[in-house]
């Protein structure tokens, strides 16, 4: 038996003519770093998407699923490209501005990208890679910027405001298949060449609720979302698209990400809302503590991307804004758990589960899996590797411009879970607790110790403002952890009293014996950690390491 329900597709383009039509005054405000910033409703910024779709059309030639890259920051220009490419049924990608060169020009011909809209302030990080870049047929400018840095480019080079003036504001769009290619991000390439995860329109429409929900940001038309997280990381969280869902203002901080800019648009646009890895508020924090601002407005902040210092949250309780972690990757769209703690509780009896990663939502199934690949029980205690599969977690790879899927074994089981390889101990009640990356884990004496506990435990210190902890090679224990720690200003701790300090919190077998000051951590293009530049420096002797 059929249902008698109609069979409407969920795509990109349903969502942009709803923002249109049904919260047509809700705004984006992009950041200029002048007296006034850029403002656009929502009706507006449609109408530019939607001539933007005709200009790709009748001047770039695009036609099909042909992929068109952007290479801009946070702005209104920005979400035009991310409404009017998928919903004319091109391909948005997304390119990640903070990559090293080589790895920006593998992906842009590993996807075939026959465009690129860039911010002209990012001209001389495209100019010296198009050379290299055989596909790509044109380059549309936005902003200011030196153009003359694209001379001789044998790509086409397009004006996008003079690209988009005059065309139509209307466009008669294709009524797509919903399982179709929208979008696609590559993963940051930490092990690797980058992997590309293509996301349908059905995935980014059923994602985009989800945001939406109370039990996820559960933001309405009466807020401001302050998003700091790049568009270019796994499509700011989806917040783009659900804010055209719920009529949620935008305040787009364009190019302006350093933590005084920051305050200041804060102080006075007063968002109610924010997303940005934990790097970013650790330096608004010092900001304002030198140079106090008002924050009041701020009712909550998503932080996602790395585990929260405990620290940090309770340093935010203080000035009245609330920090909720979550927690995804670009495989998981990518919103996998929220950290709001049940119902009821008083604030020292959610501290705990606000701690967590937080609890999955209806759309993302979960299971941990052992060395041996046993099922777990979701106990809070027995720790393995997290496994998720949903409608909108990733179940391939893009294998290149052939279209063929990569389903490499150590990403996904046979039975088509992803492997997100964070290992981690589930709740009875669903929530998760992730203890370290699978690839991060210490393996001392038959034993696991976490780095993200140790790194939690020493920002803990009031005199340490970052820490990253890995694994070094130890002939005894096979593995042992070795602590690195950048001191705040002025501060004088040193590794005899920081390791008294972590002995009050861990177990004694788990204290580090290594010990080495950095300036600072090493960070991966969307702000995590990279430990692997640790362990590089530290294997080639680059560190001064200190044995206690």
């Amino acid at each position: 038996m059929l249902s008698t329900m109609q069979d409407v597709p969920l795509t990109v383009t349903r969502i942009l003519q709803h923002g249109m039509s049904i919260h047509g005054t809700s705004q984006i405000t992009t950041w200029t770093g002048e007296a006034e910033p850029q403002r656009r409703t929502f009706a507006e910024v449609g109408r530019r998407a939607t001539q933007l779709a005709n200009a790709l059309r009748d001047e770039l030639g695009i036609d099909g699923d042909q992929r068109v890259a952007t290479l801009m920051w946070n702005n209104a220009e920005h979400v035009e490209a991310y409404f009017a490419i998928p919903s004319m049924g091109a391909v948005l990608h997304t390119l990640n501005l903070r990559l090293p060169a080589e790895q920006l020009v593998w992906i842009v011909n590993h996807a075939a990208d026959r465009a690129v809209i860039v911010n002209g302030s990012l001209l001389p990080l495209l100019a010296p890679l198009l050379p290299h870049l055989p596909t790509v047929e044109h380059v549309v400018v936005a902003g200011p910027g030196d153009r003359s840095l694209l001379t001789g480019t044998d790509a086409r080079v397009h004006e996008y405001e003079d690209l988009i003036a005059g065309r139509p504001t209307t466009y008669d769009w294709p009524e797509l298949d919903e399982r179709s290619a929208a979008a696609m991000c590559y993963t940051s390439g930490t092990t690797g060449d980058p992997k590309g995860v293509v996301y349908s329109h059905r995935s980014i429409y059923l994602h985009s609720m989800q945001v939406n929900m109370a039990e996820s940001m559960g933001l309405t038309d009466r807020d401001t979302s302050l998003v700091v997280v790049p568009q270019f990381h796994v499509n700011a969280w989806g917040l783009p698209h659900a804010t055209f869902m719920t009529g949620i203002n935008m305040l787009m901080p364009d190019r302006f990400l350093q933590p005084a800019p920051l305050a200041e648009m804060i102080e006075r646009e007063r968002p109610s809302h924010a997303a940005a890895v934990p790097t970013i508020w650790q330096g608004l924090l010092a900001e304002v503590t030198a140079n106090p601002r008002d924050l009041s407005s701020m009712k909550q902040v998503t932080i996602g991307g790395a585990a929260c210092p405990p620290s940090l949250m309770e340093a935010y309780d203080k000035l009245g804004v609330r920090l909720c972690h979550a927690w995804g990757m670009t495989e998981t769209s990518p919103l996998g758990t929220m950290a709001h703690p049940p119902a009821g509780l008083s604030a020292e009896e959610e501290w705990p589960y606000r701690v967590t990663q937080g609890r999955f939502p209806a759309g993302v199934e979960a299971r941990l899996v052992g060395p041996g690949g046993e099922r777990l029980p979701w106990d809070g205690e027995s720790a393995g590797e997290l496994e998720v599969r949903g409608a909108w977690i990733a179940g391939a790879y893009y294998g290149g411009a052939g279209g063929e899927e990569l389903r490499p074994a150590d990403k996904f089981s046979e039975d088509g879970w992803l492997k997100t390889g964070d290992v981690g101990v589930i709740s009875p009640d669903g929530y998760l607790t992730l203890t370290d990356r699978a690839k991060d884990v210490i393996k001392s004496g038959g034993e696991w110790i976490s780095s993200v506990e140790l790194e939690n435990a020493l920002m803990a210190h009031p005199e340490v403002a970052e820490a990253a902890v890995v694994a070094v090679p130890d002939d005894k224990w096979g593995e042992r952890p070795l602590a690195t720690v950048v001191l705040r200003e002025g501060a004088a701790a040193d590794y005899a009293v920081l390791r008294a300090f972590l002995a009050e919190r861990i177990a004694k077998w788990q204290l580090p014996e290594r010990w080495a000051l950095v300036p600072a951590v090493p960070k991966t293009s969307v702000g995590k950690f990279d430990k692997k530049v640790i362990r590089r420096q530290y294997a080639d002797g680059e560190l001064d390491v200190t044995e206690l």
